[in-house]
Parts: structure tokens; C-alpha cells; sequence
């Protein structure tokens, strides 16, 4: 049943530019434009008319962008919740000018030992991540740790909570891996999906539960499909286009031209809507970002399996009061 009928998250990618080399992601290889102030400006007010409540300005890195901060208070003085994800390189220059605009602040963590973790994002940045962290507590903010789980790095989850997030009072996110286009990520078994639903479990770790019973049951399934990527989730791109179903699908690309109301209601991007979950190559898909609000626009048994740990975070966040708005 289906309990959200507006989408509630705009993925809003500010540039595909990185100045990281993740194995486990591609988007640094692409080349890219930044986004324009006065794009923003008009699609933010259209934004607020279609009901999205959450702005993830995302990349590549975002940081990237000189003009974010300008974004985030512009999206803050709406009434938008804002995140952002960042490998922490510029984030000890930006701090200041960020300060008290980012709702949600993750800084991206892959091992507690700094040559494993620069060489999973092939750069050195784990001491920008640890002066990140020092920086953004004295300036009054609440950032979280967001660790991307394989196979390969749960060993990691320990250390990382016991020795970094504790000891700062910081927030663990527990993001599963999942694969997508040419990126094939090692998948994680059903003992190591147990033993993640045990760290979910804890004070001041996030995991979303419905995440692992999704891998349990294969995936979205075309033939009843949980993803309701295009109805939840609008896509903009750093070309200033909506982009559907999802960007990692990426079927179809609009340009916005400063209509994105009347483009998002249009007959092409509805019939694009209505086939959300069902292409072939939704079969067995996991992408978190998708799914999460996925989850709550439906009341079935993934919704359930979602709610304890979004109750969690937007307690511990604060922001429960305007998801509720």
C-alpha cells in the first residue's frame, strides 16, 4: 500500500568530479560540469512544490564545488534537510563556511588503518578524515562515519566504531555494498548479513535492516518490484537534466530548462515513473540510495524493517520534527 505519493529525496550531483579514485565506484572517471546557482535557485523552489523534504548534494566530491555553501544555506533558509558526503580533503578549509548548514554530514571511512583506507579510495586522505572530525566537533557540528561494508573490510567495523566513533561521540553508518553497471562489488553472505544485523543493533550504529532482507531475498524483483526509485527520488545532474529512472540506470535524460514541475508531471517522464523496478536491469538490484526511500514510501514488510533504525538516526539527528513536516 502505498503511503507517499510525492517524491521526498532529490540526489542533487553538484559535479561528477573527484579528487578521489574509489575502486568500488566509477563516477571520478567522468568528465563533468559544475552546477550554476541560478539553475539551483529554480530548481529548489520546484522542488518544494513537488513536496521534497531532503537535499543530498552528492558527486563526485562535493566539496569540490566552491559555491556549495552558498547551496546549503540557500536549501537550509527553505526549510530543506540537507547531507552531504565527503572524503574529507577539503573539508578543514571548507569547515567554517559549512558550519551549521549540513543537517546530516557524513565523512566516508573504509579501515582504521590509514594505508588500507587510502588504498581503497586511492588517494591519501584518511588524515584529512581524522582532522575532519576534530575540526567539525569544535565547530559545534555532529558529523557521522559512514563506512562502505565488503566481505573484505568487516574486520574494519570494530576498530572503526571502538576507536574512532565512540571515543567522538560520532554516529556509525553501516552502508552494504551493492553493484551496478560495470561495478561488480563482493557480495556478502548470510553469516556476514547476520553478523551486520548485530552492529545494527547497538547504540550509535545505523544500519537499515530492510537493506539486508532485501539481499536476503535476491533483490528487487521486476516482477514485484520494492524500488520506487522514480517516484521517491528526483535525479539532477551536473548538466542541469533530470535523469531516470535512477542516475546509476540513467535511461533517459531531460533537460530541466527551468521547468521541472511541469517536466516531472509530463506524460514522458510519468509513463518512465510507472515503469520504476520493472526494467531488466532492475532485476536484483540493491542500490541503497534508491531503496531507502523506497522503503518508506510503502507500507509492507520492508517499511517495518526500515522504521526502528530511521526512528534511530532522526532522533539522534534531531531532524524528526521536520520529517514529520
Amino acid at each position: 500500500m502505498k503511503i507517499v505519493s510525492h517524491p521526498t529525496l532529490c540526489n542533487y550531483y553538484v559535479t561528477y568530479r573527484c579528487n578521489a579514485k574509489c575502486s568500488f565506484c566509477d563516477i571520478w572517471e567522468k568528465p563533468s560540469p559544475y552546477i550554476e546557482l541560478e539553475n539551483v535557485k529554480q530548481n529548489l523552489t520546484a522542488l518544494k512544490e513537488l513536496g521534497v523534504k531532503v537535499i543530498d548534494f552528492t558527486g563526485g566530491e562535493p566539496l569540490l564545488h566552491r559555491q556549495l555553501p552558498d547551496f546549503l544555506e540557500l536549501a537550509k533558509s527553505m526549510g530543506f534537510i540537507t547531507t552531504v558526503t565527503t572524503n574529507g580533503l577539503l573539508y578543514p578549509k571548507m569547515a567554517e563556511k559549512l558550519a551549521g548548514k549540513v543537517d546530516m554530514l557524513h565523512f566516508s571511512l573504509d579501515s582504521s588503518e590509514e594505508s588500507v583506507h587510502n588504498e581503497m579510495r586511492g588517494v591519501d586522505c584518511f588524515a584529512f578524515v581524522m582532522q575532519s572530525i576534530q575540526i567539525a566537533k569544535e565547530l559545534g557540528e555532529r558529523p557521522d562515519i559512514i563506512l562502505t561494508v565488503f566481505a573484505e573490510n568487516m574486520h574494519e567495523i570494530a576498530p572503526i566504531y571502538e576507536e574512532i566513533c565512540v571515543p567522538n561521540d560520532l554516529m556509525l553508518i553501516l552502508n552494504p555494498s551493492f553493484d551496478y553497471q560495470e561495478i561488480q562489488n563482493q557480495g556478502l553472505n548470510e553469516d556476514q548479513l547476520k553478523e551486520l544485523s548485530n552492529w545494527g543493533k547497538r547504540k550509535g550504529v545505523y544500519l537499515n535492516e530492510a537493506f539486508l532482507e532485501l539481499r536476503k531475498a535476491g533483490g528487487n524483483q521486476i516482477s514485484d518490484p520494492v524500488c520506487k526509485a522514480s517516484s521517491t527520488t528526483i535525479v539532477i545532474s551536473p548538466e542541469n537534466k533530470l535523469i531516470l529512472p535512477c542516475y546509476h540506470l540513467g535511461l533517459k535524460q531531460f533537460e530541466i530548462k527551468n521547468n521541472l514541475v511541469e517536466l516531472y508531471n509530463s506524460q514522458e517522464v510519468v509513463s518512465l515513473k510507472a515503469m520504476e523496478g520493472r526494467f531488466e536491469q532492475c532485476q536484483g538490484c540493491t542500490i541503497n540510495c534508491y531503496m531507502q526511500p523506497s522503503f518508506a514510501s510503502n507500507l509492507n514488510k520492508y517499511w517495518f524493517y526500515a522504521l526502528p533504525s530511521t526512528l534511530k538516526y532522526n532522533i539522534y539527528k534531531g531532524t524528526w520534527k521536520e520529517l514529520l513536516r
